[in-house]
C-alpha cells in the first residue's frame, strides 16, 4: 500500500523530460481583501530543446508548484525557433520590452554564456552555447525576460536578407557565418525543424 502512494506520488517526477525546463525567478505577491491580505505566488521560467527551440512562461497559482506548472505550459505552447549560426547567434542585437532592453552579441567558439539572470537561462535553454549578454535598462525578471526573446527573434536571416538585396548570402556575409548557419538549418529541417 505504501510503495503505491509513492509510486503514484514519485511517477512524473521519473520521467525525464525531452525539455530543458529552467526556474528564472519565483516571486510571492499579495492581493489586500476586506481581511488582510491574500499571498500567491509567481512564476517565470524558459523552456528549451536545446537545438535553437525556446519559450518562456509566467503563472500564478497558490502554491508555488502549481505557479511553476502554469508557467512551464505556457512556455511549451509559446516555444519558437530561433536562428542561429552554428552554437551562436548570427549577428549583434537589441531586444527592448518596456525600459528593460537586452544587448546580445555573437561570440567565437568556446567563449561560453556570458550573461547573467533570465538572459543566462533562457539562451543556454535554447542551446546557445557561445553568446555575449548585457542588460542595459531596467531589471525586471519578465521584461528582460521578453527583451531577450525579442533580440534572439529580430535577427536577420542571411538568406532573407539576400534575398532582399538580389545577392547571394556568400556576397554580402562572411563564408564562415553563412556556412554556420546553413548547417545549423540543415540539421534543423532534418529533425523535423521549421
Amino acid at each position: 500500500m505504501n510503495r503505491n502512494r509513492n509510486d503514484r506520488r514519485g511517477g512524473d517526477r521519473g520521467r525525464e523530460s525531452e525539455f530543458d525546463e529552467r526556474v528564472i525567478t519565483i516571486n510571492r505577491v499579495a492581493k489586500v481583501v476586506k481581511g488582510g491580505r491574500r499571498f500567491s505566488f509567481t512564476a517565470l521560467v524558459a523552456v528549451g530543446n536545446g537545438k535553437g527551440k525556446v519559450g518562456i512562461g509566467y503563472g500564478k497559482a497558490k502554491e508555488v508548484p502549481t505557479a511553476i506548472q502554469k508557467a512551464m505550459e505556457l512556455a511549451r505552447k509559446d516555444m519558437q525557433y530561433i536562428p542561429m549560426a552554428g552554437q551562436t547567434i548570427i549577428h549583434e542585437n537589441i531586444g527592448q520590452q518596456g525600459a528593460s532592453r537586452v544587448l546580445l552579441k555573437p561570440a567565437a567558439p568556446g567563449t561560453g554564456v556570458i550573461a547573467g539572470g533570465a538572459v543566462r537561462q533562457i539562451v543556454e535553454a535554447a542551446g546557445v552555447s557561445d553568446i555575449l549578454g548585457k542588460s542595459l535598462g531596467s531589471a525586471t525578471h519578465v521584461n528582460v525576460a521578453k527583451a531577450t526573446m525579442d533580440a534572439l527573434m529580430s535577427q536577420d536571416r542571411p538568406d532573407v536578407v539576400a534575398r532582399a538585396r538580389g545577392r547571394r548570402p556568400e556576397e554580402l556575409f562572411p563564408p564562415a557565418l553563412v556556412a554556420a548557419y546553413n548547417s545549423t538549418e540543415l540539421a534543423r529541417t532534418q529533425i523535423g525543424g521549421k
